[in-house]
């Protein structure tokens, strides 16, 4: 008897005995993973019996896109061990179909949990019907997808349409004459982008004196926003605002900034924004060379780990969706606690 097929027990003492009984189905086994390829989880020391364990398949993005997803990654891989009661698949890959084909498999190796940090917000329909008939429980985590509620037991992640009007609105506030912006879009179409787009894009449309120069994704690649920005430097389009939706590609567009010795930070001519969790991109706010940087929390493992240990329990979670606490710093007002407690 599978474990997801034992939650529905209303007696946890029953729920308890089961669990000796129960097998994982997943055999892989190892260390980390290059991206796009799925990978066990390890421990150390000798494992648990296979039936002790709770299997699960967790999908992620490209732990090379950011330092964020660097945080994230890490955090999920040290909290789903053998050591804490998992056996655990681990898949990472920036590309929507491919993760939704891993998840396909994942549900159809009877994992008891699919953990989700999806590429895209649409496409997931299948994956959550199946998911759904087969009895495996799927947990969003990082990032949301557009489905009824209903299809997930639970959803800790970014509010990342709050992260996008807290920035607008701080940058608002900075009362410029005229906001003519440089608009560094990351990967179209997920949930971080859309609701960092989302916030700008009501505002520029709804306010004459903002203005778009360039808008376009670099893919959270740092080099890409560097030739952007490069591009419209050369193009002699005046600009006082870069809006880069990670941190990553904040800098890319620093750098094409310094390189045409053009100032920017607390006392330059440009307003540099990024948003995650980068340590180092909270030190440029800190030290004045960066005017803002949204915090966008990469630590969900815990939380996640939480809600399946309950469940496992017959607990089911108080609340649908969990978002993460955050919040924006400016140059104005960090302060060096806030690098070494926010920072990552």
């Amino acid at each position: 008897m599978k474990m997801k097929k034992i939650l529905g027990i209303a007696l946890a003492a029953a729920l308890a005995l089961s669990l000796a009984a129960c097998g994982g189905n997943n055999n892989s086994s190892g260390g980390g993973s290059s991206a796009g390829t799925p990978s066990g989880g390890s421990s150390a020391g000798t494992p648990a019996p296979s039936g002790d364990l709770i299997t699960v398949g967790v999908i992620n993005n490209d732990p090379n896109e950011s330092g964020y997803r660097t945080a994230n990654d890490a955090a999920m891989r040290a909290m789903f061990t053998e050591a804490n009661g998992y056996k655990t698949t681990f898949y990472n890959n920036n590309d929507a179909a491919q993760q939704i084909a891993t998840a396909q498999q994942m549900i159809q190796d009877e994992v008891d949990f699919l953990l989700l940090s999806p590429a895209s917000t649409t496409g997931w329909d299948s994956v959550l019907q199946d998911a759904q008939a087969a009895g495996t429980q799927i947990i969003l985590f990082d990032r949301m997808l557009e489905a009824d509620e209903s299809m997930y037991v639970a959803a800790v992640v970014s509010d990342m349409p709050a992260e996008g009007k807290t920035a607008v609105d701080w940058l608002a506030a900075q009362g410029l004459d005229e906001y003519n912006i440089i608009h560094i879009q990351g990967h179209m179409g997920s949930d971080a982008q859309l609701g960092r787009t989302g916030a700008l894009d009501e505002k520029v449309n709804a306010e004459a004196n903002w203005n778009y120069v360039t808008q376009q994704t670099a893919d959270w690649d740092e080099a890409t926003a560097r030739t952007i920005t490069q591009s419209v430097i050369d193009s002699g389009k005046p600009f006082n605002v870069i809006y880069a939706e990670n941190n990553g590609m904040a800098r890319g567009a620093v750098a094409a900034l310094d390189a045409a010795g053009i100032t920017h930070g607390k006392d330059g001519d440009v307003i540099v924004m990024g948003f995650d969790s980068d340590k180092w991109a909270m030190e440029a706010v800190l030290e004045g060379s960066w005017n803002y940087m949204g915090l966008c929390n990469p630590l969900q493992a815990e939380t996640v780990d939480s809600i399946i240990k309950d469940l496992m329990n017959g607990t089911a979670p108080a609340q649908k969706i969990i978002y993460t606490p955050e919040q924006g710093f400016d140059a104005a007002t960090i302060t060096a606690d806030d690098v070494a407690t926010y920072g990552t």
